[in-house]
């Protein structure tokens, strides 16, 4: 496969995705209001949150895919893959009926909704129900693809089904009807129709056999790192959406609803991150199984310092600016002044984030699920305390500054306890040169262009170009002085797996 491809899809995705995310959100707030965008920031938490059921499935069905690539016996994954769907398939039956039924208890008892009617929460929760129902199994077939290292395919179906699900619904809230009822009945047609699409491209890159039937002694076989990955996923979970839950609990639905606003206008990073963790992620776990430390360790190291110098500036760019990114995007000068603090810290913590991808998924190349699980524990008892103290004085912006704060920690403590029993000697290395670098790099020019912007400019496209240029310049001027990590970018983008 070849890698400058992989990449260039998943970036495609990825950016794809997030812009027509994007486009879309000024016409939810015209149909729909701000309460029922809170709603819809709820349905993007609880989707999110239902991931706990996947029980490290999906990474496990990645990693054994890769390793089956790597032998030459893509076809020996299909056992597993037809095992697992079954067990998908019946969860997402298990997750439709239970959201159904508790709806009516949710709108009650945890949201708190001033002007939208209780029926009309009870209805749209419901319709939630179905929609996580529907869209459950494809994380099961992403990882396949994403395993076999397929991610053109996988990007090409995800980009052409998040097109017919935001745009779609515009069409229906502007055209047949402006309620939140009528956008989670299209997203719920619009995940099944997914769902099915991707079983079927899937099923087309593993092959079939007359082979694949149910098998617990395929479930034996990795039951060890799947229940590692569960483990891992309801920590890491809990650990990323912590604060979305607690806020639609102390929050009203409108606040809540700037809140997710803010994480939608940070959620644009990861155009970033996934790709380069859904790259990276197989390309480890076959070094691994290979015993190629050294291209393992390179890998990682120069990896991280040229994500970081995208990243960094990138995140820079949204907390110097965040005011006037939401002002030009939405065009409502209050929500701008509202979320544009909550943006800076969510965004800060996000960068922070980004970068322990490269960690974690080393972690999960090795197998090392407790060491992953030991660190995210250690994350939650430190994130619990900020969150119960800080949103119930702060508010929104008591959500974001527990967020940076708690990812501060994890890069700091994860990684002097990971590379100290993965990769021992590297940890100061990466911490100092592949980090620091790129993170001071960056905090120096946003602080030369927050000074500016408050000082010399008013106008708000020239204040973005300058913005956008010196984000640009940051990452061009690290390779360029790293003649190390240049020719190994370029043989990142130019070389061939076999």
């Amino acid at each position: 496969m070849n890698l400058r491809r992989n990449l260039l899809a998943g970036l495609a995705n990825s950016g794809w995705s997030a812009l027509v995310g994007f486009a879309v959100v000024p016409f939810y707030l015209k149909y729909l209001g701000m309460e029922a965008y809170g709603l819809i920031g709820f349905f993007m938490t609880a989707q999110v949150m239902f991931q706990l059921l996947d029980m490290g499935m999906a990474p496990t069905m990645n990693r054994e895919v890769a390793r089956c690539s790597a032998s030459g016996q893509l076809r020996d994954a299909g056992k597993l893959l037809h095992t697992l769907a079954v067990i998908y398939w019946c969860v997402a039956i298990v997750i439709g009926l239970a959201v159904i039924l508790l709806a009516p208890v949710i709108a009650t008892h945890w949201l708190k909704s001033k002007d939208l009617p209780g029926q009309t929460v009870v209805n749209a929760l419901m319709l939630m129900g179905l929609v996580v129902a529907s869209r459950w199994p494809i994380g099961l077939y992403q990882g396949a693809l994403i395993g076999a290292q397929r991610m053109t395919i996988s990007s090409a179906v995800n980009m052409s089904m998040v097109t017919l699900g935001s745009v779609g619904a515009v069409l229906i809230l502007a055209f047949v009807s402006p309620t939140i009822e009528a956008f989670f009945a299209w997203q719920a047609f619009v995940g099944l129709v997914y769902a099915v699409t991707l079983r079927k491209v899937t099923w087309w890159v593993i092959g079939t056999s007359d082979a694949n039937r149910f098998d617990t002694a395929e479930l034996k076989r990795i039951w060890r790192f799947t229940a590692g990955m569960s483990a891992i996923g309801l920590t890491g979970l809990v650990f990323s959406q912590l604060d979305k839950v607690i806020l639609s609990k102390v929050l009203a639905l409108e606040d809540f609803g700037h809140y997710m606003l803010a994480s939608v206008v940070v959620s644009g990073l990861y155009i970033l991150i996934t790709p380069v963790f859904n790259l990276i992620y197989p390309r480890f776990s076959a070094s691994v199984a290979k015993g190629d430390l050294g291209e393992l360790t390179k890998l990682y190291r120069l990896g991280t310092r040229l994500l970081a110098s995208i990243l960094f500036p990138a995140a820079m760019l949204l907390a110097v600016f965040a005011k006037d990114i939401v002002y030009v995007w939405t065009g409502n000068l209050q929500v701008a002044t509202s979320t544009a603090p909550v943006i800076a810290l969510l965004a800060s913590g996000s960068a922070l984030h980004g970068l322990m991808h490269f960690p974690y998924a080393l972690q999960l190349a090795y197998g090392a699920t407790r060491l992953s699980l030991t660190i995210y524990l250690a994350l939650i008892v430190v994130m619990l305390p900020l969150l119960a103290f800080l949103p119930l004085k702060f508010g929104t912006v008591g959500g974001g500054a527990a967020w940076l704060a708690v990812l501060i920690f994890y890069m700091l403590f994860g990684t002097w306890y990971m590379h100290r029993r993965l990769l021992p000697g590297q940890g100061l290395h990466w911490l100092g040169r592949d980090v620091g670098i790129p993170l001071l790099l960056s905090m120096a020019v946003g602080a030369c262009l927050w000074q500016l912007d408050s000082t010399y400019f008013d106008d708000v496209f020239v204040k973005l170009t300058g913005g956008v240029l010196a984000m640009l310049a940051l990452p061009l001027v690290s390779v360029l002085t790293s003649g190390e990590l240049r020719g190994y970018a370029l043989a990142m983008l130019q070389r061939r797996t076999r």
